[in-house]
């Protein structure tokens, strides 16, 4: 990856807008609950932007993972990481439509519907005690690594140089903080200003388009 650094690349802005927009979106629908439930609901817009965001994202570290398997200096933990994330947002993209379940009208099994909390065909939301893996384990993993990934180790890296080479060696990217810090404050911002059951949909989707944005201007705009 090139150094060059621009939190107004074009890539990284169009992201920080399309998340602002979608935010002044569920905020002008507060008044108006059949409004909010289209924007947030199964299969709702902010759903299949979800799904889009990490199928494209997939796409994106394959092809990275692909072109560094040219290279004679490849490593084994880049190509690990590259092509485990690859697999990783593709798996997130399926289960955040239930692998086309609704799509298709197919009838869950009679597994998910005795375990899993929605009675869906995907793993998300199997129950794990009183909640789903979802709630009880995933969002407290994705939240820890969220903030270690875009704030700490970005934030250790401007006094420690060597973070970032460590972090790159292992063929990943730390994002930009200016962009990382606008994320955060926008999924602090749909938590406060919200009140939906399913408001945490918005943070997902705002990390979704974070992330595609990032992923592309550090692998493929050299941006950091």
């Amino acid at each position: 990856m090139a150094n060059q650094k621009s939190l107004l690349h074009p890539v990284i802005a169009t992201g920080i807008v399309i998340n602002i927009f979608v935010l002044l979106l569920a905020v002008a629908y507060r008044g108006d609950t059949a409004g909010l439930w289209r924007l947030l609901i199964e299969d709702g817009i902010v759903e299949w932007m979800q799904f889009l965001c990490f199928t494209v994202l997939s796409m994106l570290l394959g092809f990275a993972f692909v072109e560094r398997l040219k290279r004679a200096d490849r490593g084994a933990l880049e190509l690990l990481a590259l092509g485990g994330l690859s697999l990783l947002c593709a798996l997130a993209a399926l289960e955040e439509i239930s692998w086309f379940q609704r799509i298709l009208n197919v009838q869950s099994s009679e597994y998910f519907l005795q375990n899993n909390r929605q009675g869906e065909t995907n793993i998300h939301n199997l129950a794990v005690g009183s909640g789903s893996l979802h709630k009880n384990v995933l969002l407290k993993l994705i939240a820890i690594v969220g903030l270690t990934h875009n704030l700490i180790l970005p934030l250790v890296a401007r006094f420690k140089p060597g973070v970032r080479t460590w972090v790159e060696k292992l063929g990943l990217y730390l994002p930009p903080l200016s962009a990382s810090v606008i994320y955060l404050v926008l999924v602090g911002l749909s938590h406060a200003l919200i009140e939906h059951p399913r408001k945490g949909e918005l943070g997902e989707m705002f990390g979704a388009v974070h992330y595609l944005a990032t992923v592309f201007a550090a692998y493929f705009a050299g941006v950091q």
